[in-house]
């Protein structure tokens, strides 16, 4: 053990976990299990860890504690034939402190990405792959899963129970799908790699408005989607859309953590590697004419990216992107950011009234982002005390720290301008 190390156990387990969970399943055949077997390595960590310090190897110790526990599961069922291997193992687990060897776990490079389309099965429904993929690839916990699904955590908890369940009935093996297969799961796929992109770039709750691992995990994967299969439109349009997002991340907090909206960022903060990447990716795939939901945020994200100042931004352009995307996706976010897009146009009362309608849809009634737009555009007409009361609902409903300081300190200024002579 390494007792001198610094780190955040919580951030480094999230992100060794899917790492494990791979090769476990692909080794044994058995995804449940398999997860299980992890679940139990990352208790024993988060109890030993910060006690006794982090092992030089995490990932190796976590591998070799996993396959221990389900390896004396499957000797408990098979004793006799299992004897040989359980003795193997009191050698290498004899102590009361767990201290599994620190060499390396050789994990193949396409791991996750299997994992990650073994849990998109076609026997889940997408809600159910989606939610289940967060858990075992991005590490989210139930709650923050809830939080992006727009639904009560118990809810969370019993999809992703019942998604294993299926899982196992239906005797999914750890190998990468072909052809149909592999279609009919991209749309999944596809999702959740967004929706842990999304959970990394602004946090559902907690004191840091990023998970860089998360973020920086979903860039990694949509690489490796767009590498295997290198024409399929929507995954190059999602991955220029996770790079030009992004690329904003160091000018979206101060030095002391706070946030800092669109149009109030350091421009010269933004990645231009990063954004220049994007917009690159964006031009090879509009043009060829199949354009999806993910090509047309990559598109509106690559007009942000071109604007050197904020009122330089293109806002007609964005409204027509988003105006095509709403056509295309039923999604009341989207209409959300559309009512911000048409209030630039054509002034705050029409993106209100947008809003308002909005309103009236349950899958966003009552979220905290309606508010925090709302008052916003009550602001932009100069309504202070509606303003104030929006920000101050908004940060009410937030479980994100850096968001709801930012709200309270909108709400607080519009207190101070109102009471202004």
């Amino acid at each position: 053990m390494n007792e001198s190390r610094s780190i955040d156990v919580e951030h480094l387990l999230r992100d060794l976990a899917p790492q494990v969970l791979a090769p476990l399943a692909r080794r044994h055949h058995d995804f449940s299990a398999a997860e299980d077997a992890v679940q139990d390595a990352l208790i024993a960590a988060a109890e030993q860890w910060p006690r006794d310090g982090v092992p030089i190897n995490p990932r190796g110790w976590l591998y070799h504690v996993a396959l221990r526990r389900l390896t004396d599961r499957t000797r408990s069922e098979q004793a006799r034939s299992r004897r040989e291997e359980a003795a193997a193992n009191e050698q290498w687990f004899g102590s009361a402190s767990i201290s599994p060897p620190d060499a390396d776990v050789h994990i193949e490079s396409d791991d996750s990405l299997a994992l990650l389309f073994m849990c998109c099965h076609p026997a889940l429904s997408a809600p159910s792959a989606i939610a289940m993929t967060l858990r075992a690839v991005g590490g989210l916990t139930t709650a923050a899963i809830a939080s992006a699904f727009l639904v009560p955590e118990a809810t969370m908890a019993q999809r992703i129970s019942r998604a294993k369940q299926t899982i196992r009935a239906a005797g999914s093996t750890f190998t990468m799908p072909e052809g149909t297969e592999r279609t009919a799961r991209m749309n999944a796929v596809l999702h959740v790699l967004y929706l842990m992109f999304s959970e990394g770039h602004t946090s559902s709750a907690g004191t840091a408005l990023h998970h860089v691992d998360l973020s920086d995990e979903a860039i990694r994967l949509a690489r490796m989607l767009r590498e295997l299969v290198p024409d399929h439109a929507e995954s190059t349009g999602l991955l220029a859309l996770l790079l030009l997002t992004d690329a904003r991340r160091s000018a979206r907090t101060t030095d002391r953590g706070a946030l800092v909206p669109l149009d109030e960022q350091n421009r010269a903060l933004w990645d231009r590697t990063k954004i220049d990447e994007g917009i690159a990716l964006v031009e090879s795939v509009l043009p060829r004419g199949m354009i999806g939901p993910y090509q047309l945020q990559a598109a509106i994200a690559a007009v942000h990216a071109e604007a050197a100042r904020a009122d330089e931004t293109d806002w007609p352009q964005i409204l027509t992107l988003y105006s095509l995307l709403e056509r295309m996706s039923d999604n009341p976010m989207v209409r959300l950011n559309r009512a911000i897009a048409v209030a630039m146009v054509r002034g705050p009362a029409a993106g209100l009234a947008l809003v308002d309608a909005l309103a009236e849809d349950r899958r966003i009634a009552g979220h905290y982002r309606l508010d925090a737009v709302r008052a916003h555009l009550h602001e932009m007409l100069g309504e202070r005390e509606l303003a104030r009361a929006h920000y101050l609902a908004a940060a009410e409903g937030t479980a994100s720290l850096p968001e709801r300081d930012y709200l309270m300190a909108r709400a607080g200024r519009n207190n101070r301008t109102a009471a202004s002579p």
